[in-house]
Parts: C-alpha cells; structure tokens; sequence
C-alpha cells in the first residue's frame, strides 16, 4: 500500500517597503495577496518585515539593519525562502543571496512558480516555459557564480567564451526556439476562433480568483475546475451557451492580478487574443474584498495594455453573499464614513450607477443569487450583437421570457 504523507510547506518570510509611492495600508493590503501568492505555491508564511524608506535600495532593496534582523529570523527559525514584493534586479537578487544565503525570490519568479504548477495544456507550458526563460536570462550571474570561470573541453567553447556566455546562449536560443512553437500556437488557436463561425463571443476577465470559474461552471453547465486559490484557471476554457433561444461562446480566461508581470503578458499573448477577439466583456469583481475598487483598476489597466479597453464592458459584482459592511459609529464624531461601510444598496447609488444603464449588476455565482437578472441583461446583449451581424435574424429572438426560462430551470 501506498502510505499517505502529509506535504510539508516551505517556511518563508515577506519583505516589503513603504515608500511615498504605496503607504502603509496599500503595503499591508499587496503584503496580503504576496501571503496568498506564497500559500498558493506550497508555502507557509512565517514572518511580514516592512520598513519605511523614499525608494527601495538599489542594492539590497531594504536597508543593511533591516536586513540583519531578517537574517537573524532565518537563521534562528529556519527559513528556507525569502520573498520580495516588487521585481528584484539581478543584482539585488545576488547581494540579497550572499547575505541572507537562502533561496530568494521576488512577486514575479513565485507567480511564474505558479503558472508553472498550474499550466496543463501544452500550449500554457510553452508560454509559461517561455516567460521564465526570459526572467532568467539577465538573472543568470546572480544565480551561478561557477559561470563566471570558462569552459574547457573540445568543442564546448567559442574563443574566449566564459561558461556563463555559453549558457545565455542556451537560454537565448531556447526563447527563439519557444517563440516559433508559440507562433505556431498561435496559428492553430487562430484557425480554432475561425472555425467557430459568426457566433457572438463573450469573455469572462477579471482579477484572480473573483469567481469567474464558478460563473462559467453555472451559466454554461460544464465542470470548468474551479477553487479559492490564486490563478486556478490558466487555461483558456470556451463553451457554448445557451440563453432560451440564443447561442453563444463564453470564454474563461486567466486572472489578472496587480504587478503582473510584463513576460506573462508578453508570452500568454495567445491566451489573451480570446479577449481580444471577445465582442462582449463580462467584467467580473469580487465586491466582497476590502479593494475591489483597486482591483477594477488594475484590470482596465491590463486591459489598456492589450488594446481591448474599447469594448462593450458589463460590471458584474459577485460574492454579494460573502459581503459585510463595516459596522460605524454614529456617535464618533472623528471617524469619517467610507466606502467600507456602505451597504449593498448604498454601493449601488454611487459611480456604480454610472457606468450604463444596467450595466451594474449584483450577484452571488455560488449562491446564484441575481442570476435571472444577470441571464436577461446578458441576453439583451448579445441579442444586440447578433442582430447588427444578422439584421435579417431579429425575429427569431423575442425579448427575454422569465416565465419560460422558470420551467427550462425545472
């Protein structure tokens, strides 16, 4: 028999700065998500060490004291990992190294780490294989200091070419050689789009781990994996849907997430033509996390960056379940009230009133809760979308029918 073990987690300590660029309330809140990021991985967090600076140190991103006392918890509590909330140079990460002398990582090398648990498809594998080749390449003299001296033997070395030069060369071709197998990707993926006719296309895009998973899990009947852990979707999922009587392809697509990293981006860029392609964008938001309006930002921003910011968007505000106000003192004549402690109904009198008519929209995908009304809104939509492709086609679908579509639910 095979006996079950229990996975040990790796014990790992976070360090992040304040500066005046992120106060102490944004460092704790992405100290947070890092905590997340790291358990999402497989580790443990031991330990939060912040500290107060203009800018990060170029050398050592935090200053020589903050980083002993971080090296004395290591050593003392056997610390296995160090992790960064910002991108490290190589030479941070090499200084950082020798003094601490544990495995370092940054917010980019721990969700690379992720996607790379993740990735199933032999088209994520690719594109997450790529993007850590090329977080490697200019890491590779921090990580290895043997690459420094040159390499012997016949035909191992060009004239004078040292072992690290060799093996930036292996890295380089590699990307070349990743990048033409995504090209093909491309293609293929480009062919499966084509292939799929005229039909109105949808695209779920959101922060990680907002519900988008569960969402499609409902709407679309099917068994997409879903779980409350950062980028449980990596790839790509499409399914045909129908609402009464009109069919039409709703994508899952990966979660955006804030600093994310400009390689994802770059090499999932297959992945992100589903959005791109989309005619209708469901913009999924979990309201019930403290900084979902932060989160919003973040996705118009990465939406911005793939020229897909001009398409027709609907806000659907999920997780109206798990929801709680913060409670406030009427008689503390200090406190000022704020959005932390609006309700549901006062949420809904504020910019989110303003961003098109029933383009808003309150919903719980585990509970479905709303989702009558999210069916018609989504209906009226893509019935829009479909009868300016087919003008001929607009008797066929006659406004939405909540009586019938009780009895299709039956």
């Amino acid at each position: 028999m095979i006996e079950k073990k229990d996975i040990e987690l790796e014990k790992a300590v976070l360090i992040g700065v304040v500066t005046k660029d992120q106060n102490e309330e944004q460092s704790k809140e992405y100290l947070d998500e890092l905590e997340f990021l790291t358990f999402t991985a497989g580790g443990e967090v031991k330990k939060r060490f912040t500290q107060k600076m203009e800018f990060p140190n170029p050398k050592t991103y935090i200053g020589t004291g903050k980083m002993e006392q971080v090296r004395q918890y290591i050593e003392d509590n056997h610390i296995s990992t160090a992790i960064f909330d910002d991108e490290l140079s190589s030479s941070q990460e090499r200084n950082i190294s020798k003094i601490l002398n544990v495995k370092v990582l940054d917010r980019t090398n721990l969700i690379l780490d992720i996607f790379a648990q993740r990735a199933q498809t032999s088209s994520a594998r690719t594109q997450v294989e790529l993007a850590q080749c090329e977080y490697l390449l200019p890491r590779l003299r921090g990580m290895w200091t043997h690459l420094e001296r040159q390499k012997g033997g016949i035909g191992m070395r060009e004239p004078g070419e040292t072992e690290i030069e060799t093996d930036r060369r292996i890295v380089r071709d590699k990307i070349a050689l990743l990048k033409a197998k995504i090209k093909t990707i491309d293609k293929q993926m480009s062919v499966q789009r084509g292939n799929r006719g005229k039909m109105v296309r949808v695209a779920l895009v959101g922060y990680t781990n907002v519900g988008k998973s569960t969402l499609m899990n409902t709407v679309s009947k099917s068994a997409v994996f879903a779980e409350n852990k950062l980028f449980a979707t990596l790839d790509t999922t499409v399914r045909k849907v129908v609402i009464q009587n009109l069919p039409f392809l709703l994508t899952d697509t990966v979660g955006f997430i804030r600093k994310l990293p400009t390689q994802l981006v770059e090499s999932f860029k297959s992945t992100l033509d589903e959005v791109r392609e989309a005619d209708l964008l469901l913009h999924i938001v979990n309201i019930s996390h403290p900084n979902f309006e932060d989160h919003i930002a973040s996705v118009e921003k990465i939406l911005g960056e793939i020229d897909s910011s001009d398409k027709p968007v609907i806000m659907v505000f999920n997780k109206i379940d798990a929801y709680k106000a913060k409670p406030f003192d009427d008689t503390d004549l200090i406190a000022q009230r704020t959005g932390e402690h609006y309700s549901l109904a006062e949420w809904k009198k504020t910019w989110m009133n303003r961003v098109g008519k029933n383009n808003a929209l309150f919903i719980s995908a585990l509970n479905k809760q709303n989702l009558e009304e999210f069916k018609k809104r989504v209906y009226d939509e893509v019935r829009d979308i479909h009868v300016t492709r087919f003008p001929y086609n607009h008797f066929l679908y006659p406004d939405y029918d909540y009586e019938n579509m009780g009895k299709e639910e039956e």
